[in-house]
């Protein structure tokens, strides 16, 4: 083999199997988590066979709207295949449709005090945060949240479209953060 084959054979298998590697793992629900609000690295996303539950950790895309934008644009939320190329977030479903969810330093659901959901005034950056007003969640939308201090849930951007669960998420292999 000369060695200008065996440098198109070190470049061509640089570019094939990366490709070849995302492919066959996105194809079987394979996700890589990069962010801390669940253990770092590989998820599954597991088809649902039953209505959402609270309690449910699931893989959800995010509404393109303004609040998704602007947490983008923060690095909240990092770019991936949900609509407006925002990444699929990893969430326990915490409050279902007509629910009502108190927000106050904390968050209460239907009277019950939710563990690790005080309310951050700013970001890790000083940046301010503004919290949902709180409220029934409406038909269709899910609350939901990390118990990850820094996590961006629905303590701020509310109740998201239940349509956006991609499925179950389960970790393959992680490390805590």
């Amino acid at each position: 083999m000369t060695s200008q084959v065996r440098r198109a054979v070190i470049v061509l298998s640089a570019v094939v199997v990366p490709i070849l590697m995302f492919t066959t793992f996105f194809g079987f629900g394979i996700r890589l988590n990069l962010t801390p609000s669940y253990p770092l690295g590989l998820w599954r996303i597991v088809p649902l066979d039953r209505p959402i539950a609270t309690g449910d950790l699931v893989f959800i895309c995010p509404p393109d709207n303004a609040a998704f934008s602007q947490a983008h644009e923060r690095g909240y939320v990092r770019r991936g295949l949900c609509s407006g190329w925002l990444s699929p977030l990893i969430k326990t479903v915490v409050a279902l449709p007509g629910q009502l969810v108190v927000v106050d330093v904390g968050i209460t659901i239907d009277g019950s005090v939710l563990a690790h959901s005080d309310i951050r005034r700013t970001d890790a950056e000083g940046r301010a945060l503004s919290s949902w007003s709180g409220g029934i969640v409406p038909a269709g939308y899910l609350f939901l949240h990390s118990t990850f201090a820094g996590s961006y849930d629905s303590r701020y951007f509310g109740p998201i479209p239940a349509s956006g669960v991609l499925g179950l998420a389960r970790p393959v292999l992680t490390v805590a953060p």
